[in-house]
């Protein structure tokens, strides 16, 4: 009679689990339309017509299609290349560099017959706390570094993480075994061999998931820029295109801004589908590269965080 009574139950327990499976997943798509509308409107807004916005507002399918946001933004062409190349060195270099430097460190602190372990891991954990402030900083870098205007200073700042170093130290000690060092080490390898030949190797996924963070960063970071560079060489695409629409504020704010200038921005300057421009070659780069380290991502960040 139980055994009768259990497999009754049985079916209804999972149609009650199907029925939830249901229900998440509608509430994820709801929230995935209400993510994905905002970025669809800035990209449409900038293939808007400026005339159009002003007299109806954003839309998602507007009746009059321009260019003219794009041309705008593309006026700047030699400045805009190198600010492109700028922020791609950037990029590229400080994350190379902050991999380099986190993983190492995460290593290092990982390794439980290492006697500063426990001391580094403090050390690491004070800036997390503690923060002198960005006059502090800009002395600093300026006074006592001589780093003014240099890319250095867009490298620098970002290149370590207390939160990417506690992601890349978990990872090695809950996802990479102990005993596998041990081999290493009864095979008379050193600990940078053992780090760079075996450790490394097996860290792919969380250093892609850190990896995709620090680019991010790099990728979006405007305030050193405003901060230390000077120079056109070297500004960085986000400052350019903070740059780009200053200058179109000032247009259209000014009144006493002479028609030549008015004309060599085509006769009309706008600003909304200009704006949303700026936004489309700040973040399409990113939007392009994401989905190929989406897999990677979300494993470097869930694997080390379970116990194997």
């Amino acid at each position: 009679m139980s055994k009768n009574k259990n497999l009754d139950l049985a079916p209804s327990k999972r149609e009650r689990i199907g029925f939830g499976q249901y229900v998440l997943a509608f509430i994820l798509l709801l929230y995935t339309l209400f993510c994905a509308v905002p970025v669809l409107l800035v990209f449409v807004a900038a293939f808007t017509d400026e005339k159009y916005i002003v007299q109806n507002g954003f839309s998602l399918f507007p009746k009059v299609l321009s260019t003219s946001g794009f041309t705008t933004v593309m006026r700047y062409g030699k400045q805009l290349a190198v600010s492109y190349g700028i922020t791609i060195f950037v990029t590229v270099a400080g994350t190379f560099l902050g991999l380099l430097i986190m993983s190492m460190f995460a290593y290092s602190i990982s390794r439980k017959d290492f006697r500063l372990s426990r001391f580094l891991a403090i050390y690491l954990l004070i800036p997390m706390l503690f923060n002198g402030g960005q006059l502090s900083g800009y002395i600093v870098f300026t006074s006592y570094y001589h780093l003014k205007d240099s890319l250095w200073l867009l490298i620098l700042p970002l290149c370590t993480s207390t939160m990417n170093v506690i992601i890349l130290r978990t990872y090695i000690a809950n996802s990479i075994p102990d005993e596998l060092m041990e081999a290493a080490k009864i095979d008379g390898a050193g600990e940078y061999r053992t780090f760079f030949q075996i450790c490394l190797p097996l860290m792919k996924p969380s250093l892609a998931a850190v990896e995709f963070m620090m680019a991010t960063a790099y990728w979006n970071d405007w305030q050193n820029a405003l901060l230390y560079i000077t120079t056109d060489a070297k500004k960085p695409l986000q400052l350019l295109l903070i740059n780009i629409q200053k200058s179109i504020e000032f247009l259209l704010n000014n009144s006493n801004v002479p028609a030549s200038a008015r004309a060599a921005m085509g006769g009309t300057i706008p600003q909304y589908s200009a704006t949303m421009a700026t936004v489309v070659v700040v973040i399409a780069p990113i939007m392009v590269v994401y989905p190929f380290f989406q897999k990677y991502f979300i494993k470097g960040l869930t694997v080390g965080s379970v116990k194997g």
